[in-house]
């Protein structure tokens, strides 16, 4: 049986899939838009279609998670602004390289080997400061305060290094942090490539790198890294759209499970401490790199379990991380409630 021509089983798994990825990218701002790319082109679907399709549900979920981290305070939109600017360069220089490698037939192998290499870093990454800091405030916790001066003790120290090189024009941003403006451009462009190439919001690489490169508060990186995205996901979606790489059948399901699943993850960042599930994410990217790996070599080897695995894979990292969120949330609201019961009396 069939709706809008897509079998009602594909529906509830895209629907289900976008509630999962929903959570995520509000949760952190990124952790999920960059799993649906690679789970359509383990389904088969062609490289263009999966990357636009990608990027237009990724600019649709960032316009629902920005209007309520907007509620709770949480962009900084001067910064935003600016990496707009640069994103938006980096993301036609990407989806050029796409076109050009489809035309030599190689864009899916090429970006699912950039997948597997990238996310692999950044998973090991995240998972080993995720343990490294375990305890320690210098991680900082979604609820804490977004306004005011930002406590040196919280800034990374390779943000204090990078900015110690005071590079004119210099910028003020949210937490009374000054920084190069090039800085800022730069960390733009960088991830705009990835986002025009990979198609996704680029959110996992741009928020640590708003945090542990540029120094702003996590919160704060949250909020205006899913602002920023609105913008880069709607020019991204737009472009590939002129070209074919939009399948509206795809998208449509994967945003009606977003709608509800990013307005729970956004609202749960002014209640759990990020850090309570640091360590999980790291290992939804290593999923994520390891699904990719067995779905190239199940192309290469032309073995098709290897592809079932891959895609297997990928839902069970989305489905483990969003889950730890509202269980996450759950736990600390009811501890919440059982706390201020007796004051009540």
């Amino acid at each position: 049986m069939e709706l809008f021509g897509i079998a009602l089983t594909t529906l509830a798994l895209f629907v289900s899939f976008g509630f999962m990825v929903g959570v995520l990218f509000g949760f952190f701002g990124m952790g999920g838009s960059f799993l649906v790319t690679p789970a359509l082109l383990v389904m088969g679907y062609p490289a263009r279609v999966a990357v636009g399709s990608g990027m237009a549900f990724v600019f649709g979920t960032a316009v629902i998670a920005t209007l309520k981290h907007h509620d709770l305070g949480q962009v900084d939109y001067k910064l935003g602004g600016l990496m707009i600017v640069g994103t938006t360069a980096g993301i036609e220089v990407g989806s050029i390289l796409v076109y050009r490698l489809e035309e030599l037939g190689l864009a899916s192998g090429v970006i699912g080997v950039t997948y597997v290499g990238l996310l692999g870093v950044i998973g090991l990454f995240v998972t080993r400061n995720a343990l490294k800091s375990d305890g320690d405030s210098s991680g900082g916790g979604h609820h804490d305060a977004a306004d005011g001066e930002i406590d040196p003790d919280d800034i990374p120290d390779i943000a204090k290094k990078i900015q110690s090189h005071r590079v004119p024009p210099m910028m003020t941003i949210a937490g009374g942090i000054q920084v190069s403006l090039w800085m800022i451009l730069g960390v733009a462009f960088a991830t705009g490539l990835l986002s025009g190439f990979l198609g996704v919001g680029g959110g996992f690489i741009r928020m640590p790198a708003m945090f542990y490169l540029i120094g702003v508060p996590v919160p704060v990186a949250v909020g205006t890294d899913l602002f920023e995205i609105v913008f880069s996901g709607g020019f991204g979606s737009f472009t590939y759209g002129l070209n074919g790489g939009v399948d509206l059948s795809i998208v449509a399901p994967l945003l009606a499970g977003s709608a509800l699943g990013a307005r729970i993850g956004s609202a749960s960042t002014n209640i759990v401490d990020e850090g309570d599930i640091k360590v999980y994410f790291g290992l939804m990217l290593l999923g994520g790199s390891i699904a990719v790996a067995f779905q190239q070599a199940g192309d290469y080897l032309a073995i098709e379990a290897f592809n079932t695995v891959g895609f297997a894979l990928i839902l069970l990292s989305a489905f483990m991380v969003s889950g730890a969120v509202i269980y996450s949330t759950i736990t600390t609201m009811r501890a919440q409630a059982r706390t201020a019961t007796p004051s009540a009396d």
